[in-house]
């Protein structure tokens, strides 16, 4: 059985991790409530799982302890933020409250931000979203990474590019997170560490061979990681990384051209765009809408023997539920990564809960 934690438990260590490093109390709570949603709902990779290069950033002073936002544009139903490397989680949470408070009385709220660190996982936000009413869209770009391929092209061009979706609708939210790449660069980076291949051939090395292995992805020149549809229709997922690096980068008006972006990091540009759907009509009339659109695909039969069709972000949320009850299972390695942090700053590692396997 594996391990797992409660929820409550989870936040207290991973608040006084950011705390020990100087972070203000307030602020470590909110960065250690996203890195924890992340778990929670399954994306393993860019959830506690970040913690550990959070706290390095900190304390390196790649990411800023304290100060504001500086706004560069706000028209009350768009604003655009410069973030100048204050923690990611932290400062899209702030930009997300923007948005829930404004976009009942504006309909629709635009936001971008430049120079975010990085912000982890697009769909940990969503929650928060949905269950005040609304839908959102959140994509990002990362100015300084080159790790995606052009569709025909040999050389990395894009960086992952997440877009997350979230909707009301009865019993669970549709809700996404995928990247514009045929995998995440964290499942490279798990794979190239635990000695596997990958599950399919999504990456190209650097004299344009399709492959599985993740070692070319760290080679000398790198390899680069295909876009959504592969080899064959990778012409959708160019397609989308493009759009997601003109609405994250282009709208926020920091991105590729600048040559500042050599020092940027892992540092993000953001777009963040909510929409409150009593705007447009009865909310009723929507969840009728959303509800229908939900039933036909859980009552497509699906072939014998496979598993019947699931709507995007009804695993996800029933994880959530489940892990909220009964304890958040962590991927091993992530306790293994902060215990050398926990020692180092003077954090009690959390307890386990009661049945789950012993060290």
């Amino acid at each position: 059985m594996s391990d797992r934690y409660s929820h409550s438990s989870l936040i207290k260590f991973s608040s006084a991790l950011f705390e020990a490093t100087g972070l203000a109390p307030e602020r470590a709570e909110v960065m250690a409530s996203v890195f924890l949603e992340a778990d929670l709902l399954g994306f393993t990779t860019h959830g506690m799982n970040r913690v550990a290069s959070n706290l390095d950033w900190l304390q390196r002073g790649e990411s800023r302890m304290s100060g504001e936002p500086e706004v560069l544009a706000d028209r009350a139903n768009l604003f655009n933020w410069d973030a100048n490397f204050l923690p990611g989680p932290w400062v899209v949470s702030r930009a997300i409250e923007q948005c829930i408070e404004r976009v009942a009385s504006r309909g629709i709220v635009c936001a971008t931000i430049r120079r975010s660190q990085h912000i982890a996982c697009l769909a940990a936000y969503c929650p928060r979203i949905v269950e005040a009413g609304y839908l959102a869209l959140i994509t990002c770009s990362t100015p300084n990474e080159n790790t995606v391929c052009a569709h025909g092209g040999i050389e990395p061009v894009f960086s992952a590019n997440p877009i997350a979706f979230v909707a009301p609708a009865p019993e669970y939210p549709i809700l996404f997170d995928i990247s514009m790449c045929i995998t995440a660069g964290g499942y490279v980076s798990r794979a190239h560490r635990e000695g596997n291949r990958l599950p399919g051939k999504f990456l190209k090395d650097s004299h344009g061979e399709i492959t599985d292995d993740p070692s070319v992805f760290f080679a000398d020149p790198p390899g680069s990681i295909l876009p959504i549809g592969g080899e064959s229709h990778g012409y959708k997922g160019y397609a989308l990384s493009l759009m997601t690096e003109i609405l994250s980068m282009a709208l926020g008006g920091y991105g590729r051209a600048n040559d500042s972006i050599v020092d940027d990091g892992e540092a993000n540009s953001v777009y963040i765009q909510m929409i409150d759907p009593a705007a447009f009509g009865p909310v009723e009339h929507f969840m009728q809408q959303a509800q229908a659109i939900k039933t036909l695909c859980e009552n497509s039969h699906s072939k014998p023997g496979d598993d019947p069709v699931r709507v995007p972000g009804q695993r996800a949320w029933q994880r959530r539920q489940d892990q909220l009850e009964n304890g958040v299972e962590l991927y091993p390695t992530i306790m293994q990564d902060l215990k050398p942090w926990a020692e180092k700053l003077g954090v009690e590692m959390p307890d386990k809960m009661s049945g789950t396997s012993p060290d």
